[in-house]
């Protein structure tokens, strides 16, 4: 099959991000690491987020369909209040900063949005979630690095912030070894009002 007849197709995921002073608190304390670690691919800091569901390859046009369902949803939840703590690896060569704050608030958001997706008719391989930012990836044969940059941020502790939006996101490899490139299809506030009173 050649790229005139192979449907459209975009890798999709539902995500939070942290606002930009956030990030830039975490950035701070990974400056060091920059220069210490060229050796790790650094994702960009713009496209730091925290995975609720990863759709995988969907056709194009499949997407149109998640945009009211995911809409309804993200206006019947308030935002949790979420910070970033800690830093770990997985299998050595992934580092990630965790995520601490509303987790009770997050994991049922987490599965409301999967809910939601399933009933769109979409299927995707239900993976656990484990709150966190994916900073960078270490190339084969060097799983010291993520593991020495992790140790050096085990004990940040971010501000919190509200996570206010809910976004749809589509993501493609660039060409060659190059990063990969994220891009919102639409969002959407979490608007709820607060049940806590006066």
């Amino acid at each position: 099959m050649n790229d005139q007849t192979r449907p459209a197709t975009v890798r999709v995921f539902i995500a939070l991000a942290p606002p930009d002073h956030a990030k830039e608190e975490l950035a701070q304390e990974l400056r060091p690491a920059y220069d210490t670690h060229p050796n790790l691919r650094w994702n960009r800091i713009e496209d730091w987020h925290i995975t609720l569901a990863f759709l995988g390859e969907l056709p194009v046009e499949t997407v149109p369909r998640l945009r009211p369902p995911l809409a309804e949803l993200a206006a019947d939840h308030r935002p949790p209040s979420l910070a970033l703590r800690g830093s770990g690896h997985f299998d050595d060569r992934v580092l990630w900063s965790g995520i601490d704050g509303d987790l009770d608030e997050l994991h049922e958001l987490a599965a409301d949005v999967r809910t939601a997706v399933r009933n769109c008719g979409v299927t995707f391989e239900e993976r656990p979630l484990r709150p966190h930012l994916t900073l960078a990836r270490a190339r084969r044969g060097d799983r010291s690095s993520a593991e020495e940059v992790a140790r050096a941020l085990a004990d940040f502790t971010g501000h919190p912030w509200p996570a206010g939006r809910l976004h749809l996101v589509g993501s493609n490899f660039a060409r060659g070894n190059g990063p990969i490139h994220y891009r919102d299809i639409e969002s959407w506030p979490l608007s709820a009002p607060s049940t806590t009173g006066p």
